[in-house]
């Protein structure tokens, strides 16, 4: 959109005019635009912002009418005035039924959900005598990590070892180069995926198997499924009742895993009606970490009520439940083999745990304030934290060290970590969005595109492009 159709498209807040043009502009959109061109945007005439000239407005008072001077008038005046109140609250309230109505909707069971062809079935919810509601009051019952499932995990572990020996170091065929990331820059700006009353994109998730598809969670509650090739929303997740922390769309299926402030992870069939298919209740606190592992069939999360929790999305099951003490976890993330993982704490501690034997294996200090991220890489060695210091590390795990420390911008915030699908890159998203070249570590690119904070950054394939989220509620790619 340009400047020109920006600024007639409502009343400038701080209005100021060019002398060039004769135009009246909002001063913060024209000063940008003066530092970015030095002209005038109507004319393309010289223009500099020393020449501008405030515009002096007087709020507009509304007297009142002639008729409310006797006192049945201004009782009759009162009386409209309490009438009006009335009937906004009532609009208010219908709303909101409407609002819980549509919400209720979305939590009872729904059959049809359909899978990837050859994908594992998903088990319909039951809730009990009332299969169509949901108990909320009922805490979700452990069922379990059996030798089937410990072997299942066991065997994808070593298939997965067994292909990364097989490829070795070899660089994927396609993959951009570090002169095709340098020259990357916006090619689409989406923003209209979310709520403009609850503004901002909480999480960012890519399907690894098509990277035009798209999973964002908002602070509007809901997640959003959206392709950017088509530019169309493919769904819209509706029914958690705050704020959407996390999101994960599947690799292999239609299917998108959702977490929340409300205490409940989601399981959903991305369809045109986008039914859930499983509520998870596996923690007393708001979810603010989820990961799902290699199999495709388990999801690790985290809470502020100091647990991990694993659970089965097929059924809907919390297998089993670890408390880390009185820390709140702040974030996890299954190492690519699944057979360990990593916690962040709220009191600067990345943990590392094997999750077959539900212990701490490895504890890694060294950042001050909360963690907000942690990624591992692809080949298995490394892993990338941030915290509340501005500060990025990387750790060698099979030294168990911090070998590099990126120190970022003075009160430079970390949303967000993400190594590519090969290891070659690492992006990170906070106060702005940039990329590194691992290995050496050097920085190739910068994007100051957002206008808020970028909460989360995903590579295409072959690092063809790379979008990032924002609390400014845009969607944004990069390429070339």
């Amino acid at each position: 959109m340009s400047l020109a159709c920006a600024i007639s498209s409502e009343v400038p807040e701080h209005p100021v005019i060019s002398p060039v043009s004769g135009c009246i502009y909002e001063r913060r959109l024209i000063e940008k635009y003066i530092s970015e061109n030095g002209t005038d945007p109507m004319n393309g005439e010289k223009l500099t912002v020393d020449m501008l000239v405030d515009v002096k407005t007087t709020p507009l008072v509304k007297p009142r009418p002639p008729s409310a001077t006797s006192i049945p008038a201004i009782l009759k005046s009162l009386q409209d005035e309490w009438h009006d109140a009335a009937c906004r609250v009532i609009a208010r309230l219908t709303k909101e039924v409407t609002a819980a109505r549509e919400a209720l909707a979305t939590l009872k069971p729904q059959a049809g959900i359909t899978a990837a062809p050859g994908a594992m079935p998903i088990a319909q919810p039951a809730y009990g005598a009332d299969a169509g509601i949901e108990r909320a009051e009922e805490p979700m019952e452990e069922a379990g990590m059996t030798d089937d499932i410990l072997q299942k995990l066991q065997d994808k572990a070593t298939l997965l070892t067994a292909e990364r020996k097989k490829r070795g170091k070899t660089v994927p065929e396609g993959l951009a180069n570090s002169d095709d990331i340098r020259s990357y820059r916006q090619l689409a700006s989406h923003v209209g995926l979310h709520s403009a009353s609850m503004p901002g994109m909480l999480a960012l998730d890519i399907c690894l198997k098509d990277t035009s598809k798209f999973v964002t969670g908002g602070n509007d509650r809901n997640a959003v499924v959206f392709n950017k090739d088509t530019e169309q929303v493919m769904a819209i997740l509706q029914g958690h009742t705050k704020k959407v922390t996390g999101v994960i769309y599947h690799p292999e299926e239609e299917l998108v895993i959702t977490a929340s402030q409300d205490q409940t992870i989601r399981v959903w069939g991305v369809q045109q009606t986008a039914p859930c298919a499983h509520v998870i209740r596996a923690h007393e606190g708001p979810v603010t970490g989820i990961s799902l592992h290699a199999t495709g069939d388990y999801l690790l999360s985290c809470s502020i009520d100091s647990n991990w929790a694993f659970s089965d999305i097929r059924v809907g099951r919390v297998l089993t439940k670890v408390s880390d003490s009185q820390q709140a976890l702040t974030c996890a993330q299954f190492h690519p083999d699944g057979l360990i993982f990593g916690t962040g704490t709220e009191d600067a501690v990345i943990k590392i745990w094997d999750l077959k034997e539900r212990t701490n294996v490895a504890n890694f200090p060294g950042h001050s304030g909360p963690v907000t991220s942690i990624a591992f890489s692809e080949n298995g060695y490394y892993l990338a934290t941030a915290a509340d210091d501005s500060v990025v590390k990387l750790w060698d795990l099979r030294k168990l060290k911090n070998f590099k420390s990126i120190t970022l911008d003075d009160r430079y915030e970390v949303k967000s970590l993400c190594f590519d699908q090969s290891g070659t890159y690492l992006a990170v998203a906070g106060t702005d969005v940039r990329v590194y070249l691992c290995k050496q570590w050097q920085e190739l690119k910068v994007f100051n595109d957002h206008t808020a904070l970028a909460t989360g950054v995903r590579f295409g394939h072959n690092a063809s492009f790379i979008a990032s989220a924002s609390m400014d509620r845009s969607l944004k790619i990069f390429g070339l």
